[in-house]
């Protein structure tokens, strides 16, 4: 079993046409919804300041805590694969993907979230806008990683059985870092995406968060199960670079 995981997008589209009619629902919920009980008691200057929005984002996501509401269906919803659209996303091409490509993916891919925990590909979701790194005060603790503490590490444990199991990790820091890494029962694979410039190899980030969703992609349209697979990868000019690579950190580079 090899199970990618990457982050969500700050960028949304709920009004494009939705090209997959299988859907399912977000398996924390529950969760979700006593996060939403404290978030719908903010104001909008309270989510301004939480989240440091202007007055305009504060107020639309103050809106969307307002409007958030069970039970998820087509009309107030949309499957979180297709929903996100930011750099990772324009990388993945999800909303180009066959209906088969979709069914397999939710086997095979999660989404973290501030608000869901975790999501599959074909998970309805509601708009929102909370990041992982969010000081957001609970009865768990002062931050959303106190809030998911333990919850996303043991959803993961149970998808990744057997002594070959992977988690490739093509997620930002940001959002890894809400798994307990030392408890997942699995190798931990992390690619790392570089370009050549001004005389060397750099991480630049809007460059690696793309290439995240094109290796995402990569993994799903070949239907990659074996990790040692992925050194294949070649998109956007993209190549394994073994000199470079440490243990299990992999690096690809470019130029």
């Amino acid at each position: 079993m090899m199970l990618t995981v990457i982050s969500p997008a700050k960028k949304l589209d709920y009004r494009s046409p939705v090209t997959a009619t299988a859907h399912t629902q977000p398996a924390l919920l529950k969760h979700s919804q006593e996060l939403l009980e404290g978030l719908k008691k903010l104001s909008p200057q309270d989510v301004c300041r939480l989240m440091g929005l202007s007055d305009k984002l504060g107020a639309l996501n103050y809106e969307r805590f307002q409007e958030w509401s069970a039970p998820f269906n087509e009309g107030n919803a949309r499957q979180a694969v297709l929903a996100f659209k930011g750099d990772v996303y324009q990388g993945l091409g999800a909303d180009s993907m066959s209906e088969a490509e979709l069914q397999w993916a939710q086997d095979h891919l999660r989404i973290l979230s501030g608000l869901y925990g975790i999501l599959r590909p074909l998970d309805l979701m509601q708009a929102y806008r909370l990041e992982m790194g969010t000081k957001f005060s609970t009865q768990r603790g002062s931050d959303l990683y106190a809030f998911w503490d333990g919850i996303i590490t043991a959803e993961l444990n149970d998808l990744l059985k057997g002594p070959d199991a992977v988690l490739l990790n093509l997620a930002s820091n940001e959002y890894f870092k809400a798994i307990k890494q030392k408890n997942i029962h699995a190798r931990i694979v992390t690619p790392i995406f570089m370009d050549y410039k001004t005389d060397k190899y750099k991480i630049i980030s809007f460059f690696a968060k793309k290439a995240r969703g094109l290796m995402s992609a990569f993994i799903i349209n070949n239907k990659i199960t074996c990790v040692d697979d992925i050194k294949a990868f070649n998109s956007s000019g993209y190549a394994f670079n073994e000199a470079m690579s440490e243990g299990d950190k992999w690096v690809f580079t470019r130029g």
